[in-house]
């Protein structure tokens, strides 16, 4: 008899906001997939679950290569999809865990589509805390009241379609800022919206940080799992 799989969200950080559920599941499955990027790097996933599940001798480690390379990618996504439903096929029931919500752009969708092919009904998706939701929680700051729209996009070289989004949308939550970050402090200065703006990393971490002075942060290095909040009204 096949196993089952379970895309597992475990929330941004804060171990207290990962689901009841998905507590009650990793408790009862037979090994526990933790996303890493190298054996000798530690999951930040399993890092949050360790603090109220007992993981004992069920972690299953899987290596996703850190790089925008498409080829490499596709590879590790087919090794990995294979492995799992290797596994799935030996019987075992598996949590596939990833920080945040595991269908909010997180590589497990990747994994889910190579399993869906092939085993459409052992695989249960259970929803877990995004950052954008923990953030603004964290702030006490409405994403969204009555009609507003919110825009949610991460931050790339080339900043039209995010400048459009900041003209056209009343709420705007921006990703990955890292990745542009003194372009897009000078475009919100452009656009008059640096002071409506907020900027949060490691959300619900110890290493959590948060500041409305967004020039403090010119010239250093920003944390990957950061982002900011621009609210118009």
């Amino acid at each position: 008899m096949e196993g089952k799989l379970y895309g597992l969200g475990v929330g941004p950080g804060d171990p207290e906001l990962l689901t009841l559920k998905s507590k009650r599941i990793l408790e009862e499955v037979d090994l526990i997939c933790t996303p890493q990027s190298q054996p000798n790097k530690s999951s930040l996933a399993l890092e949050i679950i360790t603090e109220v599940v007992d993981c004992g001798a069920k972690i299953e480690p899987f290596y996703f290569p850190m790089t925008s390379d498409q080829d490499q990618l596709e590879a590790a996504w087919g090794r990995i999809g294979k492995k799992v439903i290797r596994l799935l096929e030996q019987g075992y029931n598996l949590a596939l865990i990833t920080i945040g919500d595991p269908l909010f752009y997180s590589t497990y969708s990747y994994i889910l589509d190579r399993i869906v092919a092939t085993y459409p009904d052992q695989v249960e998706t259970i929803a877990g805390v995004t950052s954008v939701s923990a953030c603004s929680s964290r702030l006490n700051l409405p994403l969204v009241q009555g009609d507003e729209k919110l825009a949610i996009i991460p931050v790339v070289d080339d900043l039209t379609e995010i400048r459009q989004a900041l003209l056209n949308f009343e709420n705007i939550v921006l990703l990955k800022v890292s990745r542009n970050y003194k372009e897009l402090i000078e475009l919100l200065a452009e656009l008059d919206l640096k002071e409506s703006a907020i900027y949060v990393s490691r959300c619900g971490q110890p290493e959590e940080f948060i500041t409305s002075d967004l020039d403090s942060l010119r010239g250093e290095k920003i944390d990957y799992l950061s982002q900011i909040i621009v609210k118009k009204r």
